[in-house]
């Protein structure tokens, strides 16, 4: 169908529904994807020592999304499969904080202070942090 019919081939209730949705707000809240100027996003990608499905590799993925996202201060927790050919890492976690302080405060909280020790030192074969600060 040619473009210049699109719109009368639509039909004025599609118009109408399609008026109805809600513009993006240009401020985003704090359970928004988007950073705002001074937040940081923490991001680390990773291979485990476990084959990419299986059991101990969900329980580590599962357990870091339990754990780590019920720290204070942590926003946005996100358990990622990396899908990208331009990168061989398997796995990644990505969090927002407000600021470098709850950053900070995350870094040396005790529960992730302890998947640290005990699974990550343990379970992860290689790594790379990410951390940006919203421009």
């Amino acid at each position: 169908m040619e473009r210049r019919n699109f719109l009368s081939h639509m039909g004025t209730g599609t118009l109408v529904a399609c008026s109805a949705i809600p513009l993006l707000s240009s401020k985003p809240d704090s359970t928004s994807g988007i950073l705002t100027k001074g937040e940081i996003q923490h991001m680390v990608i990773f291979d485990l020592i476990h084959e990419k499905g299986n059991e101990a590799a969900e329980k580590f993925l599962n357990d870091g999304r339990q754990l780590l996202s019920k720290i204070p201060g942590v926003r946005n927790f996100e358990v990622l499969d990396q899908v990208s050919l331009k990168n061989d890492y398997t796995y990644g976690f990505s969090m927002f904080f407000s600021s470098q302080m709850s950053y900070d405060a995350y870094n040396t909280h005790p529960a992730h202070q302890a998947f640290v020790e005990y699974r990550w030192k343990k379970e992860v074969k290689r790594f790379l942090e990410i951390d940006f600060k919203a421009h």
